[in-house]
């Protein structure tokens, strides 16, 4: 959807770059901002990372409102790009609407401690040491693949495929395909699995086979837990976040072209 918003009360939140603080400042004297708490929808002034750490901020706060990006760092995927002599209010109210569902990760370390985490992008297992992982991999609890030989393996979901899931070859997936990337990196068993595509109402669990001898930590965007013994990944919609895109430069127009980058 896009184009009939209401919004009348718009948040701020800005990197701390001086070319962020300075459009901050700029915005400022234009509009009159509310704290996020009052907020109908929140303007981000940053590149993808501070998008990435705003987001997870508002599912640990549980403030799932309405995110207007405006790029102010370097590639910019899930941002806006800037523009100057624009009605800011009436650019966020004309926006469309992208609804993006993070992954729930759960992870067990070998110490028997339980994490958990949001990841909008991606959770990968890597290898800890120059000792290659051996990963069992399981969808909906049935034994896909028994020793995965690799460097790590990840899940990525469709906001995410463009970004480390692409660069180890996997697949670019549709905003709206309510579907999940499971991508093998630098796998030497099975010499022919190149990943897998799955529904998103697919968990997905990982073992970590002779975790001693060969140790594997797994990121959830970008936290870090270490000497992992199991990892289980699911999708959830219950706390799905919402990107407003101008008209033009939306998230699917931009994982449709960069499928044509040469």
């Amino acid at each position: 959807m896009g184009g009939s918003h209401q919004f009348t009360k718009l948040a701020l939140l800005a990197v701390e770059t001086e070319r962020a603080q300075q459009a901050a400042a700029e915005l400022s004297a234009q509009y009159e901002f509310v704290a996020l708490d009052d907020a109908d929808a929140v303007v981000v002034l940053g590149g993808d990372g501070f998008m990435l750490q705003t987001l997870h901020q508002m599912l640990d706060d549980h403030q799932l409102k309405p995110v207007y990006g405006i790029n102010m760092g370097t590639v910019g995927f899930l941002m806006n790009k800037p523009r100057k002599r624009v009605d800011l209010l009436s650019s966020v109210n004309r926006a469309i609407d992208r609804d993006i569902a993070p992954l729930w990760m759960e992870a067990i370390t070998q110490d028997g401690k339980t994490h958990t985490r949001f990841a909008i992008n991606e959770v990968s297992l890597l290898r800890e040491t120059r000792q290659t992982a051996k990963i069992e991999v399981s969808v909906r609890d049935k034994v896909r693949i028994q020793e995965l030989v690799c460097d790590g393996v990840l899940v990525a979901t469709p906001a995410g495929s463009t970004a480390y899931n692409f660069s180890a070859n996997g697949p670019i997936l549709p905003l709206d395909s309510e579907l999940i990337a499971l991508t093998p990196i630098s796998a030497f068993r099975p010499r022919r699995w190149r990943g897998a595509v799955l529904p998103e109402r697919n968990d997905v669990t990982f073992k970590v086979r002779e975790p001693d001898k060969r140790p594997v930590a797994v990121v959830a965007d970008q936290t870090e837990f270490r000497d992992i013994a199991e990892v289980r990944i699911s999708i959830s919609r219950e706390q799905q976040l919402t990107l407003l895109f101008d008209k033009g430069h939306t998230l699917d127009e931009r994982i449709v072209a960069e499928q044509f980058v040469t």
